[in-house]
């Protein structure tokens, strides 16, 4: 592995044989770790709002998924 820095990005460099599945898992991450980086929210706010998104969610999904 080869890690570059310049101004404006960080490269990093990765031989053809790191599996597709555990590098996707590390992007998923450095991206969400780059969209939340100025977020000014709580751990509790961020707790409530996923749990109203579950609810929400299987509110408009139950029938579909329960037979």
């Amino acid at each position: 592995m080869i890690i570059e820095r310049n101004n404006k990005e960080v490269i990093i460099r990765l031989p053809a044989s790191v599996n597709t599945d555990d590098l996707q898992d590390f992007i998923d991450y450095a991206r969400y770790k780059e969209l939340t980086s100025d977020s000014k929210a709580t751990q509790k706010e961020i707790d409530e709002l996923s749990s109203k998104i579950n609810k929400d969610w299987w509110a408009e999904n139950k029938k579909r998924l329960v037979k």
